[in-house]
């Protein structure tokens, strides 16, 4: 399966869309973002896509804008972080046991990813996906990451439908969790609390603790 390239140029469009941001902000890291995290994770969070102010410009995944505020304090909460906020990819910050990604790595125009731009990515996916270890737990936030997960297993989007705090035992092992996605539109609109977030992330710590680390 194909590892992760910082260099992927495979979507003109989101390609084209870096190149102009690039230019418009230098010092911006404006290129795919790689995933975060312990390598050895049983727990996998799966985001969206970099935000343009956020993973886009710091290189690392819901780092420096307003969707990782509540992400980051949870983790933080339930023992996957070092420390509570995560503001620049040299803050020092650590996560333990976990592990950050994102359905597709580069920043889409609108925060908007087209189909085809969430299949092409998918194989990256599935290769941070395959590393995982048996009985690991795939915490999936909002419904395009749901999915992702899915396709990058092979399996049927319709026996594995999202709902907020829904828990999936797959086939291969792996558990999928689902949230949704901690926004800002979400947050600040209250589909998604802090509250709400938290039961979610405790489920995942739950279910860590009934396995052990194979590797």
């Amino acid at each position: 399966m194909p590892k992760f390239r910082a260099t992927c140029a495979d979507c003109p469009r989101l390609a084209g869309h870096l190149a102009e941001v690039r230019a418009a902000h230098p010092a911006y890291h404006a290129r795919p973002v790689a995933a975060f995290g312990d390598p050895r994770a049983r727990l996998l969070v799966v985001g969206l896509a970099p935000g343009l102010h956020g993973a886009n410009a710091t290189g690392r995944p819901f780092t420096g804008d307003h969707a990782g505020i509540l992400l980051y304090e949870t983790l933080y909460r339930f023992g996957f972080a070092s420390r509570p906020q995560s503001v620049s990819a040299r803050d020092g910050l650590t996560l333990r046991d976990c592990r950050i990604t994102n359905a597709v790595k580069c920043l889409p125009p609108a925060n908007k990813p087209t189909g085809a731009e969430v299949k092409t990515c998918n194989r990256y996916l599935a290769t941070e996906l395959a590393g995982l270890p048996a009985n690991a737990v795939v915490l999936a936030l909002g419904t395009v990451a749901h999915q992702a997960v899915l396709r990058a297993l092979a399996l049927r989007l319709a026996d594995y439908r999202f709902r907020h705090g829904a828990r999936h035992r797959l086939p291969n092992g792996l558990t999928l969790v689902d949230s949704y996605h901690c926004s800002r539109y979400n947050t600040q609109t209250r589909r998604l609390t802090a509250a709400m977030f938290a039961a979610v992330v405790k489920q995942t710590r739950t279910l860590l603790k009934m396995t052990r680390r194979t590797k």
